[in-house]
């Protein structure tokens, strides 16, 4: 077998075997003792599995060993191939430090309990909680299944810490500002064009929308997970998950980077101050590391680092301290000099006032683990984000700096940053899919008008099934789109489902867009619908592995059919695709 599907099976396999020990389940050979019984956990979907199967940056971050007398003996060889097994496939779930994150805890101190014998067991047979028997199919070699069993009896490796010292000797001004253009300098459609994530190059494609030509292939850090702009919507702002910035003028004769930094070893998110009044359009930009757990607050126009802060803290609903809450997302506030800081693991949103970078003034919102991603109401007042593994959305009002309300949807909501739109019985509302499963929630936003519909969900839509990860409409369609790229199903995961937002109950229309894209072989999940600055085209990645082709899909938004293919050698695994105005103006 493949090294390559060995390694995944073995993330398959932590991942389950969390649920199992968690569940405290026995082997034939060695019952524990009886325990009180325990709320059984849903078995783990294939949805959730893909979605957690991310490798971390961290795999390459060298890490001390520290030996445990009462841990089985590992060769440093050994255990340098496990732990990079574990960051490849498990960290994402688990948590770097082994403490539990959206999955359970895998710490020592539960594990040696256990003991090797113990774990095998379930590596090898599986179990009813969601664990395949990869032993027993084959998929896992003797050797693998035992490598597995004793490194995660070890005690965690911690990787190093990253402050301001590691910060300024990454940051790198390409293009000094003075240096730059004092006019745009080409003749581009600005406003319309797109930022492609190139995701396993380490790139994005800058592509002309009108045209529907590739600008520039610019290189960025790896796996580059989203693109943001400036309030001015000149600059560009891109953040790979190895917690590289990419700083691009859109300005110039071909744009280009003009600076880069490293805030840290893992990163996802990035944003900048939008705030109209007082000069501060353009003035900062914030980015959150999954490690070290952090923000830091830079200079926008050169990504020099001004201020870090810690996110490590007490969870929202136990009240436990967290070694590593990571920063899951960012949004800059409209309403105020604020950002919006989402944190995982503790469940904690701040609201991180800018006014004075030295005497930050953060206001802290309890709301419920474990925040991910979300996105403003068409007002920019209310911000929607989803609490994934609480399968609730929680709603904050930016303008009063407080919690709204958490509402209950499906399993594993994940937005992206959701879709506005008026529904013609309930009025406003906002937009979320599920990883876990095949609904779309439908959430009242106005509280004014349509105070009896507001923060609740008002209809649930039955879409082609789980593993969804983004929807998307636009204030002048009338449609609503999502994507189910991580379904198990390739007919599911290679279409996408499309909703008539004034006959919601007719159900989805299915549009084959990587049948219409013309690739050929791979796993072509189709991923991220995103409109042009019209509203009249919905742009799709068509999305299989580094070594097949890709391409990005173009749809008529009103007669949903194909109306052009971009393909090209430099479009290597596209995923996400940002429009600068859309972006810049929050509309989705």
């Amino acid at each position: 077998m493949k090294t390559k599907h060995r390694s995944r099976a073995v993330w398959v396999l932590l991942a389950a075997a969390a649920t199992a020990l968690a569940l405290g389940a026995a082997s034939a050979q060695d019952k524990p003792k009886a325990a009180p019984k325990a709320k059984p956990k849903p078995p783990v979907t294939q949805e959730e599995l893909r979605y957690q199967a991310g490798g971390s940056p961290l795999k390459g971050v060298e890490m001390h060993q520290d030996i445990n007398p009462k841990a089985p003996q590992m060769t440093k060889a050994e255990f340098d191939r496990a732990r990079q097994v574990y960051f490849e496939r498990c960290a994402g779930c688990h948590g770097v430090l082994r403490k539990g994150a959206t999955g359970k805890p895998l710490t020592s101190d539960i594990t040696l309990a256990k003991g090797t014998e113990y774990l095998k067991v379930f590596i090898n047979y599986g179990s009813p909680a969601g664990m395949p028997n990869w032993g027993t199919s084959g998929e896992l070699t003797e050797k693998e299944v035992e490598l597995m069993a004793r490194y995660i009896q070890q005690t965690p490796p911690m990787p190093p810490e990253f402050g301001m010292a590691d910060m300024k000797a990454t940051w790198k001004v390409i293009v000094p500002a003075d240096k730059r253009p004092k006019k745009r300098m080409n003749s581009y459609n600005i406003e319309n064009l797109f930022s492609a994530t190139l995701r396993d190059t380490g790139e994005v494609a800058l592509i002309d929308g009108d045209s529907k030509k590739i600008i520039n292939i610019v290189k960025t850090g790896y796996a580059v997970h989203i693109s943001r702009l400036s309030a001015s919507g000149r600059y560009l702002y891109v953040i790979g998950r190895d917690a590289k910035i990419n700083l691009i003028d859109l300005w110039m004769e071909k744009p280009d980077n003009v600076a880069e930094i490293k805030v840290g070893l893992e990163a996802r998110s990035v944003d900048t101050s939008k705030y109209k009044k007082k000069g501060f359009e353009d003035k900062y930009a914030i980015a959150g590391s999954y490690w070290p757990p952090q923000y830091v607050i830079m200079k926008g126009d050169t990504l020099e680092p001004l201020r870090i802060v810690s996110t490590r803290g007490m969870t929202v609903d136990t009240q436990e301290y967290h070694p590593e809450p990571r920063v899951a997302s960012i949004v800059s506030s409209h309403f105020k000099p604020e950002f919006v800081v989402n944190v995982k693991e503790t469940g904690q949103i701040l609201l991180v006032n800018y006014e004075d970078v030295n005497n930050l003034k953060v206001t802290t919102i309890g709301a419920a683990r474990f925040l991910h991603d979300g996105g403003w109401d068409a007002t920019k007042r209310y911000f929607l984000v989803a609490a994934n593994q609480s399968h609730k959305i929680a709603v904050v009002d930016a303008k009063e700096g407080k919690l709204e309300k958490l509402i209950d949807v499906g399993k594993i909501p994940h937005p992206g940053r959701g879709a506005n739109f008026v529904h013609p019985k309930y009025g406003p509302v906002w937009a979320t899919g599920h990883l876990g499963d095949e609904t779309i929630a439908l959430i009242g936003t106005d509280p004014v008008k349509n105070r009896q519909n507001a923060w609740k969900v008002v209809q649930t839509l039955k879409g082609q099934g789980g593993g969804s990860l983004f929807i998307k409409t636009h204030p002048k369609s009338k449609n609503l789109w999502v994507d189910t790229p991580l379904n198990p199903d390739a007919k599911i995961s290679q279409s996408i489902a499309v909703f008539d937002i004034g006959n919601l109950d007719k159900g989805p229309q299915v549009l084959p867009i990587a049948e219409w894209a013309g690739v050929g072989e791979g796993a072509k999940r189709v991923v991220h619908p995103e409109y042009n600055k019209a509203g009249d085209e919905v742009w799709f990645s068509v999305w299989s592995a580094k070594n097949q082709q890709s391409a990005i899909v173009i749809v008529d938004d009103r007669t949903r059919k194909l109306k052009a293919v971009i393909k090209d050698p430099r479009l290597v695994t596209p995923t996400g695709k940002f429009n600068v105005y859309n972006t810049t103006h929050d509309i989705y």
